[in-house]
């Protein structure tokens, strides 16, 4: 009579999670949706504080702290770079160390404690610079303990963004049992409601924190970014009681540098011909780490089997040299695994991953390798993104901003146009372009990972050719009113002109960040979760950072006779600027075309190395 009534406890207790008390987590009592909430609510606040800061802040650096354009643009592009490049510390802290419930509790008092600077910087005056008119020779630039308070506050603020980004949707999705067909539907729609949160948070920064950040003063629009912070803090903890936790595995950095640093020492060993004697996860009896993994098949190298046939005649040799250089890897990671004693029998516990890791752990960081031309290539959309928190911000200070008589809009407000058409993009992409997707493609969910980032691309190099035009409109109103020597003029020109370059970079957004999203944490091993989620914020630091040495490079070359980035907007050349983005992104387009021809999905490839094993099986059964 008992062996029914402890079937039944197993369904309901959870194999890998625990509670906080450190007991087996019961189905009933913990995860759900009522933890993910909570965790959807401090994730709510923080895109709330980080963006209430980072979209207005060229102006409070250009108006207040009397910064050049330039160098204000860079301030704002190596802040929010920054802040997603620590997801990668903030991701190794949480796998290694601290576990991500943890993670997100220190990191979110981190950057409560960055703005919590921040706004005593903009109540101080001795932490900035006296007034002045803007263009005035009187006017003195922010340096010294300015400065060094500044950037403290920021970058404060950067390492707590970066920490709890790392785990939130990985905790996030820990709340949902991967193995339960009911709970990994709520897992999707999970991400979907992650999506949208991050989205109405950003338009409230960018509608009613600016407007308040203009009007009332920046200590008030900073001072509410350090209450949502603390009370996304507050709900976060109250959900203690109710979390999953999963225990520490170790971060996946340490995994692919172990496989280097194996596949380094053994570079001089051959490699046996056959695979299955490289060392594997069924070398070790039942109780060792790795048996948790799930083994995958040996790949002798990255391409899809008769892939060649599909590629067009003018591929070919970029084709061949890629496979040639790819052959070169395999062979050098596949020399990890070699046992160096022959001897080594299943009766083994405990490896040390250092000195030998399995055959499963290369072909794991083989896949992350696979994944870099896509990780490379979409760099540049993040790049053409930092323009809107920058030059495009900067543009609608020197526009008609009203409307009607009386209402004037923040010049920062006028992302709201891009919020605005990532929410309108998605229920369309889901409602009208998936149909249709479905229907042409035969593509059951739409358009794949790679498809919509390439449609993401694509917008984007709109998006700067529409930027490079509409300057060149402001510059052609500017000088028939011979406005072109006065910083402060509002040149008649309506700053709705602008709207295009918004429109199309933040639909662009809403492809290219889902796709980006949905790819790497599908493509990337089971168990890189949290490094999968640091892959892909990588690309937005790497797309902000390429964009701060792009404009530091333009403003040295150009600066000496007409600069392109003039502290005068009407006195530059800022359309030479928009019109150099869209030639990198169309060149960037090409790669990336290249790049995702050349991808297999892993699904799809994994399925027929195994057609192919066994029918190498069956052939030596023969």
């Amino acid at each position: 009579m008992e062996l029914p009534e402890q079937q039944g406890d197993d369904r309901n207790t959870l194999p890998d999670a625990w509670d906080f008390s450190g007991h087996p987590a019961q189905r009933s009592t913990t995860g759900g949706w009522a933890s993910a909430a909570m965790i959807l609510g401090v994730e709510t606040c923080e895109r709330l504080t980080t963006l209430g800061i980072a979209v207005n802040l060229v102006t409070y650096l250009t108006g207040t702290m009397h910064l050049g354009n330039a160098g204000s643009a860079n301030t704002v592009t190596n802040f929010l770079g920054t802040s997603f490049m620590l997801a990668l510390l903030g991701g190794f802290v949480a796998d290694t160390y601290l576990g991500r419930y943890l993670t997100i509790a220190i990191f979110a008092m981190v950057q409560a404690i960055g703005v919590t600077i921040l706004t005593i910087s903009t109540i101080v005056p001795s932490l900035r610079p006296p007034k002045c008119a803007l263009g005035s020779p009187s006017c003195v630039q922010a340096s010294g303990m300015d400065l060094v308070v500044l950037y403290i506050a920021l970058y404060l603020t950067a390492l707590g963004t970066g920490g709890l980004k790392s785990s939130v949707s990985g905790f996030g999705s820990d709340q949902f049992d991967d193995s339960n067909k009911e709970e990994r539907i709520r897992m999707t729609k999970f991400f979907n409601w992650f999506f949208f949160l991050i989205s109405i948070g950003s338009l409230a920064a960018v509608t009613i924190l600016v407007y308040i950040q203009d009007h009332s003063g920046r200590q008030w629009g900073y001072g509410i970014c350090v209450c949502a912070i603390l009370t996304g803090l507050v709900v976060f903890l109250s959900g203690t009681k109710r979390y999953r936790f999963k225990k520490l595995v170790g971060s996946p950095l340490t995994q692919i540098a172990s496989v280097l640093v194996g596949a380094w020492r053994k570079r001089n060993l051959e490699l046996p011909s056959d695979s299955s004697l490289l060392f594997n996860v069924d070398d070790i009896s039942s109780e060792g780490y790795n048996k948790k993994k799930q083994m995958l098949p040996h790949s002798k190298q990255f391409r899809h089997i008769g892939y060649r046939s599909r590629s067009s005649f003018w591929l070919t040799p970029i084709w061949d040299q890629t496979n040639k250089n790819e052959s070169m890897i395999v062979s050098f990671l596949d020399k990890a695994a070699i046992k160096e004693d022959p001897e080594m029998s299943s009766s083994i516990t405990e490896v040390d991953k250092w000195y030998l890791p399995t055959l499963t752990d290369v072909e794991e960081v083989k896949l992350v390798i696979r994944m870099l031309p896509i990780w490379a290539t979409t760099i540049m959309f993040w790049t053409v993104y930092a323009q809107m928190t920058t030059f495009s911000v900067s543009q609608a200070t020197t526009m008609d901003r009203h409307i009607g008589k009386s209402f004037q809009i923040p010049a920062a407000s006028l992302t709201v146009f891009f919020v605005g058409s990532i929410l309108l993009t998605v229920p369309l992409y889901d409602r009208v372009i998936v149909p249709v997707a479905r229907r042409l493609l035969k593509n059951p969910h739409g358009l794949t990972p790679l498809q919509r980032i390439g449609v993401g691309l694509v917008l984007s190099t709109l998006a700067m050719a529409a930027a490079a035009l509409t300057e060149i409109k402001r510059l052609h109103v500017a000088r028939s009113h011979n406005m072109v020597n006065d910083p402060k003029a509002v040149i008649p020109l309506s700053v709705f002109w602008l709207v295009p370059q918004f429109f199309l970079v933040g639909s662009g957004e809403a492809f290219t960040y889902i796709g980006q999203l949905d790819f790497f944490l599908r493509e990337c091993p089971k168990g890189m979760k949290t490094m999968s989620t640091g892959l892909f914020l990588s690309t937005l630091s790497l797309g902000f950072f390429f964009s701060s040495i792009l404009v530091s490079i333009v403003h040295k070359v150009t600066g000496k006779r007409k600069p392109w980035l003039a502290d005068n907007l009407n006195q530059g050349k800022l359309y030479d600027f928009y019109w150099l983005l869209a030639i990198l992104s169309v060149v960037n387009m090409v790669l990336y075309l290249i790049s995702a021809r050349w991808y297999v999905y892993k699904e799809k490839r994994l399925a027929e190395e195994g057609i192919e094993l066994e029918e190498v099986d069956a052939v030596c059964h023969a």
